[in-house]
């Protein structure tokens, strides 16, 4: 019988479709959105399901590639010379305190219990070194979503968004040096320490050089492009050039993109905003599906009941290690109390980086055995499998507390983000009298005189809207005054065509205003109980949003 096979287009329409229903879901729970895309993952990958195999991960590698270059990209367009430069020393120690700690405590924790197991200390202290350096990888992903999804914003948000990106490059380097390590203490013939970090080196280097390159190429042809649209395709396209020389020379793709993006917001900040903007809002898809594949890759079959004790371990200790070593260094740089106190619980996440250094990890110690039926490759990959899925279940969660904790939730906001979520209601002028269609001309004429009011609603005897009556419309009575005493005001007013309900969002009554080229509108109740309100000024609008704005993000809170 022909065995069934998803193909690509309706593996993608699941892990979009998915992750958005598992998106919701978590939302409602007040869990950050990232960890329902990784769920829905788990369940439609070989741990739940099935729908997703193996190989369909792997040929779907290259969009991992590409949401990792977004994500680098954009961490870079956060990066301006000028936070280094306040915070360049904070940052390193804090960089240090928190991935030197987490390599030693998980390194430490590792090596004990896989002595217990092996009774073999060169291939204990091998896995312990080895472990220990993945641990301090953070994944930067999961981590920025959290700080994207929250309108984050402040020092602790800043110091996040640094230490993540900077944190690959520890990451590797101290990989670098415990595969040497593991190698000389199994005698497995591989490259010398020194020879080890010259390569890890070179490849880090040549990850910046090759960013900043495409960087000054990307600048250089953005001023010739002043469409946003042509900005953005020609932005992805260097990207994708720059993530596919990273993956072809075995650089860190993340690293390279964020150089590019570095580049830009330090040369270009004003040319520049514009399309960081639009390329965030265009990766929303891209993102959901890296997450899903993430959760699809975590598979926990046939692991041996010991290694849930190095689970344990490895997440306790990791965890431990990124707080205590970031609070330590957070105080021995005189770091912002917020950036001590919670700084390292924001970083819990791991993902990609780390899931990657340990399938490198396991082909080169395959050939090592543990026990009789389990190599060290093996156990490696089984210890980050299912640690990944641990932390990245836990992160986020944490990274949202962190933010909280700090008062630093909902800061990051724009004046769209305030007028979708303020009604009608809330800047509707009601202090405006309607006038009595009854009432003469000579009336109205001195109250807009008076009164920096240009529309003013008309109610009938009963107090039910009926019209509007505008300045425009006084302008061809002007020159006859004698007309005033006689004439009223229902006889010059334009009956009710436009008006706004007091439930309606604010953005889409400003929407309809500037469709309908008008400048107020009387708000009434609802359609059934047509009772005035007040009128809706766009010009006063825009000045309370814009003070909300300033208040939001000048308020400590």
């Amino acid at each position: 019988m022909h065995e069934f096979q998803l193909g690509v287009l309706a593996i993608l329409g699941i892990c979009i479709a998915g992750g958005v229903i598992g998106a919701w879901f978590f939302q409602k729970l007040k869990v950050p959105q990232v960890v329902g895309y990784i769920v829905v993952g788990v369940l439609i990958g070989d741990t739940g399901f099935g729908l997703l195999r193996s190989a369909d991960i792997v040929a779907l590698g290259s969009f991992n590639n590409f949401a990792l270059g977004l994500i680098g990209f954009l961490v870079g367009g956060e990066l301006s010379g000028s936070i280094f430069k306040k915070h360049g020393k904070q940052f390193t120690a804090i960089l240090l305190g928190e991935g030197l700690a987490a390599f030693f405590l998980v390194g430490l924790a590792s090596t004990v219990i896989v002595y217990l197991v092996c009774h073999n200390w060169a291939s204990s202290i091998a896995a312990g070194v080895v472990l220990g350096a993945i641990a301090s990888a953070t994944d930067p992903a999961s981590t920025i979503d959290v700080l994207w999804e929250y309108r984050s914003a402040g020092v602790l948000t800043t110091s996040i968004v640094a230490i993540v990106a900077l944190d690959d490059a520890l990451a590797m380097t101290l990989y670098g040096l415990g595969t040497s390590i593991a190698s000389i203490l199994t005698q497995s013939g591989g490259e010398s320490i020194g020879a080890t970090l010259m390569h890890t080196g070179i490849e880090l280097g040549g990850a910046i050089v090759l960013g900043i390159a495409c960087g000054f190429v990307l600048d250089a042809m953005m001023q010739y492009l002043p469409q946003t649209e042509k900005r953005l395709g020609l932005s992805i396209g260097v990207l994708l050039v720059c993530i596919g020389l990273s993956v072809t020379f075995n650089m860190d793709v993340i690293l390279s993109t964020m150089a590019v993006g570095i580049v830009l917001i330090n040369r270009a900040p004003n040319r520049s905003k514009k399309l960081f903007e639009t390329v965030r809002s265009f990766s929303t898809p891209i993102y959901i599906i890296f997450f899903v594949l993430v959760g699809a890759r975590l598979s926990l079959g046939n692991m041996p009941r010991w290694i849930w004790g190095l689970v344990v371990a490895y997440v306790l200790m990791r965890s431990a290690g990124k707080w205590f070593g970031a609070y330590w260094g957070g105080r021995i740089s005189k770091a912002e109390k917020p950036v001590q106190n919670y700084l390292g619980m924001a970083i819990f996440t791991q993902g990609g980086v780390a899931v990657g250094l340990s399938i490198v990890a396991s082909n080169n110690l395959q050939h090592i055995q543990v026990t009789e039926s389990l190599s060290l490759g093996d156990m490696i990959i089984f210890t980050i499998t299912t640690t990944t899925l641990c932390v990245q279940l836990i992160g986020p969660a944490f990274a949202k507390l962190a933010i909280t904790k700090a008062g630093e939730i909902g800061r990051n906001v724009t004046e769209e983000d305030i007028m979708a979520e303020l009604k009608v209601l809330d800047v509707v002028d009601t202090d405006i009298i309607p006038l009595l269609e009854g009432s003469p001309v000579s009336q109205v004429v001195q109250g807009f005189a008076e009164q920096d009011t240009f529309v003013y609603p008309v109610v009938s005897k009963e107090g039910e809207i009926i019209g509007v009556l505008t300045f425009d419309m006084l302008k061809e009575l002007l020159t006859d005054r004698d007309s005033w005493q006689w004439m009223l005001v229902g006889d010059v007013m334009q009956p009710l065509r436009h008006r706004l309900f007091s439930s309606m969002n604010l953005a889409d009554a400003l929407e309809e205003m500037r469709n309908n080229q008008v400048e107020s509108l009387p708000v009434i109740e609802s359609e059934e109980n047509k009772k005035l309100l007040g009128v809706l000024d766009q010009r006063e609008a825009h000045r309370r949003v814009g003070a909300e704005l300033v208040r939001r993000k000048t308020a400590i809170t």
